[in-house]
C-alpha cells in the first residue's frame, strides 16, 4: 500500500459521489431519492467557483478516503470576525483502510484550506464514528446547534 494525497478534480466526481452515498448509508440516512444528480450539480458549481474543495487519499488508482470543505459567508460576529465559515463534509474512509491515520491527514488538509480561504471557524455535524477524531483534533461540541427542516 502506497498512499498518496491529492486534491479532487472533476474527473474524480463519479467515484467521490459513490463514496459520499456510501457514507450517508453508513450513517443511517433514509435513501428515498436519487441524490446523484443533485450532488453532481453541487460539486461542479462549487468546485468551479472555489467554494468547495476536497482532498483525497489514493492507493494506486483507488480512492480510499475523502474529505470536503464548503466555504460560506455569514455576517461577521465576535468569534468569527471574517464571517467566513468552513463546513466540513464527506469525511469517509474505505472500511479496509480505517485506523491508519487517513482521516486525520485529510482533515488537516481541508482545515488548512479553510484557513487559507480566511475562515474564522470550521463546523461539522459529526457522525458517532467521527466524534473522537474531531474532538482529538480540537473541535468543541456546540450544544446550541439547531435545525429547522423546510
Amino acid at each position: 500500500m502506497k498512499l498518496e494525497y491529492r486534491k479532487m478534480t472533476a474527473d474524480d466526481l463519479d467515484v467521490f459521489i459513490g463514496l459520499r452515498i456510501n457514507q450517508l448509508r453508513e450513517e443511517g440516512a433514509t435513501e428515498d431519492i436519487d441524490l446523484k444528480p443533485a450532488l453532481l450539480d453541487y460539486y461542479h458549481r462549487h468546485m468551479a467557483d472555489g467554494t468547495f474543495v476536497s482532498w483525497l487519499a489514493v492507493d494506486g488508482d483507488k480512492i480510499v478516503g475523502t474529505s470536503g470543505m464548503s466555504f460560506v459567508e455569514k455576517p461577521p460576529y465576535f468569534s468569527c470576525p471574517s464571517g467566513r465559515i468552513g463546513l466540513l463534509s464527506s469525511m469517509y474512509t474505505d472500511p479496509n483502510y480505517r485506523r491508519l491515520g487517513i482521516a486525520k491527514e485529510l482533515l488537516s488538509r481541508v482545515v488548512e484550506e479553510a484557513r487559507s480561504y480566511g475562515c474564522g471557524s470550521v463546523q461539522i455535524t459529526a457522525s458517532d464514528m467521527g466524534v473522537l477524531l474531531y474532538t482529538d483534533f480540537g473541535f468543541v461540541k456546540n450544544g446550541n446547534f439547531m435545525q429547522y427542516k423546510l
